[in-house]
């Protein structure tokens, strides 16, 4: 009895503690957003919430973007060593870079996912026009060598290339720093507390390079390599969708979610899709046609093609000048001329009553037997002795 007694109360205490348990998952579910888990920070809700589905499509495509940069990159990293020629290997550091910089772009893309704080408004502003000055810097360096290869079918050095880039981003780095300084130390503001135009403004560098780039990169169509210009077309494509997307981005972050009155709710989704869609832009339009262009083996432009008439033909030189002949060969060759000269003195003095005859111009300095034959006989052509038949001979 003492035991059946304890174990009618240990069910009701088992039963109590489940309920428990039961009760708090269902008010921790009621404020957790669905498709969230129960230990999530609010600070990431937008990563896994299925109500606001947009963070997890950006989320999604931003994914995808950095596994195929990686995959570029890997690639780049593998065939490095087979890269022989010159045109091809002198980029490669400018097309690093430009590949870190479309990788950022799409890490960026997770900090205007999640919620904003002091590190994350921070990490917004300095690496936004940072990031996207890399890639244009990049594009204006390649947009350089096209130009070169295009008129004068030689690339600068890849220190130049990688050096131009680098510099031009600093100068963003510079503009960046200034306005965290400016704004969140000297005036002891908060950084998360900017107006939209005030983020704008700090990208007009970034402008001016996407400009400046855009223009420029129409002098890669011109030139005497035509084998180049393809590449020079890719590069416009590229700047052409980049200058369209921060117009759609710059015209709804200043005006469109104002005038929607959304602009509390659409201000980071706005600034997301546009990291997302230049991400995309540049790989799709200038990093895998650079790469395909990089790995594939050169073509041997120099080689003639002895079908084509239009070619100019080739400089006929002696058989001992192109080709290292045995000295055993020029002994006997040397031998066989004095032979020959023997024997046109030989003829000479056999055929004294015809007179001196001039000597048939040979065609090449190997004789051919006719030739030889027509010498022996003093230039005239050896005819067969008439026949004899059985009853001539008695």
């Amino acid at each position: 009895f003492v035991v059946s007694d304890r174990k009618m109360k240990t069910y009701p205490a088992i039963g109590f503690f489940l309920l428990f348990v039961i009760s708090y998952g269902s008010s921790e579910n009621s404020s957790t957003p669905r498709g969230c888990g129960l230990d999530l920070l609010p600070q990431y809700v937008y990563l896994c919430d299925l109500d606001a589905i947009w963070g997890i499509v950006v989320e999604a495509v931003a994914g995808a973007g950095v596994l195929t940069t990686l995959l570029l990159m890997l690639i780049l990293l593998v065939r490095l060593p087979f890269i022989k020629d010159k045109e091809k290997k002198s980029p490669l550091g400018t097309h690093f870079l430009f590949l870190f910089g479309t990788l950022g772009l799409f890490g960026l893309t997770f900090a205007f996912i999640i919620q904003e704080d002091e590190m994350v408004c921070s990490t917004r502003r300095f690496l936004w026009g940072v990031i996207f000055a890399l890639c244009f810097s990049c594009l204006l360096a390649q947009a350089w060598r096209l130009r070169r290869l295009v008129r004068h079918g030689k690339s600068p050095s890849g220190w130049h290339l990688a050096g131009v880039a680098i510099c031009l981003m600093l100068v963003q780095v510079i503009i960046a720093t200034e306005w965290l300084i400016l704004t969140v130390v000297r005036d002891n503001k908060r950084a998360c507390s900017y107006e939209p135009m005030d983020f704008a403004m700090a990208s007009i560098y970034v402008m001016f390079l996407m400009v400046f780039t855009m223009g420029f990169s129409f002098f890669t169509l011109c030139g005497k390599f035509k084998k180049w210009k393809k590449n020079g077309v890719c590069l416009i494509i590229t700047l052409f969708f980049s200058i369209l997307i921060w117009v759609a981005w710059m015209t709804m972050y200043l005006f469109g979610n104002a005038e929607l009155q959304r602009r509390d709710k659409w201000s980071d989704p706005t600034l997301a899709i546009a990291l997302v869609s230049s991400g995309w832009v540049f790989v799709i339009f200038h990093a895998i046609p650079e790469v395909h262009c990089t790995i594939l083996p050169s073509q041997q432009e120099n080689t003639p093609n002895y079908f084509d008439t239009s070619q100019p033909r080739m400089r006929e030189t002696a058989f001992e000048e192109d080709i290292q002949l045995p000295r055993s060969y020029m002994e006997n060759k040397a031998f066989s001329m004095d032979e020959h000269n023997a024997a046109l003195r030989t003829a000479g003095f056999r055929n004294g009553s015809l007179g001196s005859r001039p000597s048939a111009p040979f065609r090449s300095n190997v004789y051919q037997p006719t030739e030889m034959a027509v010498v022996l006989n003093g230039g005239t052509i050896p005819t067969a002795p008439p026949s004899y038949t059985g009853r001539h001979l008695w």
